[in-house]
């Protein structure tokens, strides 16, 4: 028995007829029947009940029409399994992400990945949440990493950051002595703001919720920059609470903010109706599994 008798046969009994079944694989009646009679008397038992126009399988043929399908079936998943593995051998994945998950986590995610899959190209796109998220949308990437929650309806998420916003100040700041800060105690302090629309947007929102609007001294676009600034003691900052262990700990340090608290989300998005490489799946299964957020 090989594949062909199967085929043939399942599309026989699919149908419930010969000339559908010849129309469907565009061979002749005769073909298929000779191929089908072949089959019966290969496993020594009648498949097709002739006795009547009506094509009717017999026990026998159902049990073989059941499992046919399984192998077939299994035959497929094989095949689509294989092509998977060879295309998964090389690529490119177009991923943006945000400053800060670069800055923090993203050299490791790329070395790690890189030694599973030395040919698969990895491009990194570095930008805001919100631009991020449409390139995503428009198909420029295929992957982002973005501030959650998104569109479920228009993105695939894999949550990948839980964490806080913390303030950070100089050690001889006098908040560098208390356990925890709120929001209304920064009114007139000097603010050091990262150049992020959205992260931005979101301290200065919560600023105005308490009252005051900050006095915004600096808008720098580098995670760096900003320590730097901090460690001359030129005004405070709030920034995700991991880059703390980025920062000089002897001349930096993070206090929590309460009243409100400042929750930053990331999740790794991918375009709802586009259906990833293997690649991609490839990566978005690495990055759940090894990402140390």
């Amino acid at each position: 028995m090989d594949i062909r008798h199967l085929t043939y046969f399942i599309e026989v009994a699919k149908y419930k007829s010969f000339t559908e079944a010849s129309k469907s694989l565009h061979l002749s009646q005769s073909t298929i029947s000779k191929v089908v009679k072949d089959l019966e008397d290969e496993l020594n038992v009648e498949l097709i009940d002739r006795s009547t126009k009506k094509i009717d399988l017999t026990e026998a043929g159902e049990i073989v029409l059941a499992e046919g399908e399984v192998i077939m079936e299994s035959l497929n998943d094989l095949s689509v399994n294989l092509y998977d593995l060879m295309n998964l051998k090389k690529g490119k994945i177009k991923i943006g992400i945000p400053p800060v998950i670069g800055f923090l986590f993203f050299p490791k995610i790329i070395k790690g990945f890189n030694n599973l899959y030395p040919d698969i190209k990895l491009k990194i796109t570095e930008d805001d949440s919100k631009k991020v998220q449409q390139d995503v949308r428009d198909g420029r990437l295929d992957l982002g990493v973005v501030i959650l929650p998104v569109d479920d309806k228009e993105f695939n998420s894999v949550p990948l950051v839980d964490e806080q916003l913390a303030l950070f100040v100089h050690h001889s700041h006098p908040f560098a002595q208390k356990e925890k800060v709120e929001i209304k105690e920064l009114e007139h302090e000097t603010f050091i703001l990262f150049k992020q629309a959205l992260f931005h947007s979101l301290i200065v929102q919560e600023c105005q919720r308490a009252g005051f609007q900050p006095k915004i001294a600096y808008e720098i676009s580098e995670w760096g920059f900003i320590s730097e600034m901090i460690a001359e003691n030129l005004g405070i900052s709030i920034c995700p609470k991991p880059i703390e262990k980025k920062f000089d700990p002897e001349l930096i340090k993070a206090i929590p903010i309460v009243n409100p608290t400042f929750p930053w989300k990331l999740g790794l998005i991918s375009k709802k109706k586009k259906k990833p490489s293997p690649a991609v799946r490839e990566f978005i299964h690495y990055l759940s599994d090894n990402a140390p957020f």
